[in-house]
């Protein structure tokens, strides 16, 4: 099944909305030409449950596990989450900012939340992702690729994508450094978009 359509306020029909309080205005006339990708999971390397969806919505339980209390007050989020087996959940609208980049830049541009699109893969350092997240990624960069409807002047704009910044620390896999799965992911990703996408991955020294 497909995705469907971002609305004007970039809401994906096709994704499941969960929608977290971690989000706010982008900055005014800014434009979104930034697709940043992470991976997540929580417990670390454990997938399934709910833990993601109550890191981004502040409902996580200090007490439900150990590693949970280095999270404590923890307030991020991202635009969409895709599940080990594909499933595609919205946390918030495009047209709002994500907390997902934290300090970072783009080819000399601060501040990648201003004009990025955030999406987390359940997974982390040293797995490899699920055949099922490949095709979805893929559909969600083909449709964030039309963002006229949701950029505040109307402008068809060219969506990048870049990799987590070099040694950036992982949180339990999130917001997790390039890894010998990521690379294979980034290889996958790009091979899959070349043909209808004009895009390329940040190099270490452009994310650093």
């Amino acid at each position: 099944m497909g995705i469907g359509f971002l609305d004007a306020d970039g809401v994906l029909a096709g994704a499941v909305q969960v929608p977290s309080p971690n989000c706010d205005e982008r900055p005014e006339r800014s434009l979104v030409t930034l697709l940043v990708v992470h991976n997540i999971s929580l417990p670390p390397g454990e997938f399934g449950g709910d833990a993601i969806l109550r890191l981004f919505t502040n409902s996580l339980d200090p007490a439900a596990h150990p590693y949970y209390e280095a999270l404590r007050d923890l307030n991020v989020s991202a635009h969409f989450l895709i599940r080990r087996d594909g499933e595609l959940i919205q946390f918030v609208p495009c047209a709002k900012r994500a907390w997902h980049a934290g300090p970072s830049s783009w080819q000399g541009r601060e501040r990648c939340n201003d004009f990025a699109v955030g999406v987390e893969l359940e997974g982390c350092d040293d797995q490899a992702y699920a055949d099922q997240q490949y095709p979805r990624l893929a559909e969600l960069r083909r449709c964030a690729g039309d963002i006229r409807s949701w950029t505040s002047s109307g402008t068809q704009t060219s969506l990048r994508a870049a990799r987590p910044i070099r040694g950036r620390r992982s949180i339990g896999g999130i917001f997790g450094r390039c890894s010998r799965g990521f690379n294979s992911f980034k290889l996958c990703f790009r091979n899959a978009l070349a043909v209808t996408h004009s895009f390329r991955f940040a190099t270490s020294s452009e994310a650093a």
